[in-house]
């Protein structure tokens, strides 16, 4: 098994652990000239309302020898995506999902922490070790 797919396990079952409930793997968004594919769509059944969150989760394991490079991809990746989202499912809310590793390593940077803020991209930070969701940063 490639670490990538290890990876996308990895976070399907974590969110499962948390009780969303997987929808999509992968959540397809036909754009007619382009298909895009999003990891994976969840939503989270609450038992106190009919109406549950709903997201979608695009899985980054920045394996690459070039992280600056890996983040400018997911980013991009995931402005496009967003946008295709909202016309296709607005109430469903994408993820960048990304090893904790590489959020204490790299994400820290104040360069790196703008770039998120003014681009509105909400993290879903994965444990490798302990194979669980550790953070969600709106």
């Amino acid at each position: 098994m490639r670490a990538k797919d290890a990876f996308h396990e990895l976070v399907r079952t974590a969110l499962e652990n948390e009780g969303w409930t997987i929808t999509h793997d992968p959540y397809h968004i036909d754009l007619g000239f382009v298909d895009f594919y999003i990891d994976l769509g969840a939503e989270r059944l609450i038992a106190a309302t009919k109406d549950g969150d709903k997201i979608a989760v695009e899985i980054k394991t920045f394996l690459s020898p070039s992280t600056i490079s890996e983040f400018h991809t997911a980013i991009g990746q995931f402005i496009n995506y967003r946008i295709a989202l909202e016309e296709e499912e607005a109430d469903r809310r994408l993820y960048l999902a990304i090893p904790s590793e590489i959020y204490k390593r790299f994400f820290k940077y104040s360069f790196i922490q703008t770039v998120l803020r003014r681009n509105q991209i909400p993290l879903l930070v994965y444990s490798t070790d302990k194979e669980e969701i550790v953070q969600w940063i709106n």
